[in-house]
């Protein structure tokens, strides 16, 4: 009476539901990644700072990197500081207004004054280049101006 049968086996599991599951997961990574916008052709060491603060709205912000270019970019364009902008390594400081200028028009008109430049600077990299690329900016209008930094652990 108390006796099992010996046939029964365990279910199989379905499958019907797990295209869904897919799905939604390939939709979230979709939704949830964000792209690199551009490839580093120069490289940066970050200067160290205490005071940092993070930037709010970084669609509405321009990167400016300037540092020696990469060991893959060392031939053609020698180790002194190279301006980057976007993909592409400027030839002169005067590019920079154009960056600008494109860079607000692709940004809707109620924006585009609230757009920030951030300098990407090189911690070994002269003075002398970042005030050309102030000026520039300035002639453009381009006004809002933030530097990247690192954290400073501990005390000088």
């Amino acid at each position: 009476m108390f006796r099992r049968k010996g046939g029964k086996k365990t279910p199989k599991i379905s499958t019907a539901s797990l295209p869904d599951i897919v799905f939604m997961l390939l939709f979230f990574f979709m939704v949830a990644t964000v792209m690199r916008e551009s490839e580093q052709l120069v490289n940066i060491k970050y200067p160290k700072a205490t005071e940092l603060q993070k930037l709010e709205k970084k669609s509405l912000v321009s990167y400016i990197y300037v540092g020696p270019p990469t060991t893959k970019y060392k031939e053609k364009y020698g180790t002194a500081p190279r301006i980057q902008l976007n993909d592409a390594i400027a030839d002169d400081v005067k590019e920079i207004r154009t960056f600008i200028q494109n860079e607000r028009a692709a940004k809707p008109e109620k924006l585009q004054n609230k757009m920030t430049t951030s300098l990407k600077v090189d911690q070994d990299t002269k003075m002398g280049i970042i005030t050309d690329i102030k000026k520039e900016l300035r002639k453009v209008g381009a006004l809002k101006i933030n530097y990247s930094a690192a954290q400073r652990v501990g005390k000088l």
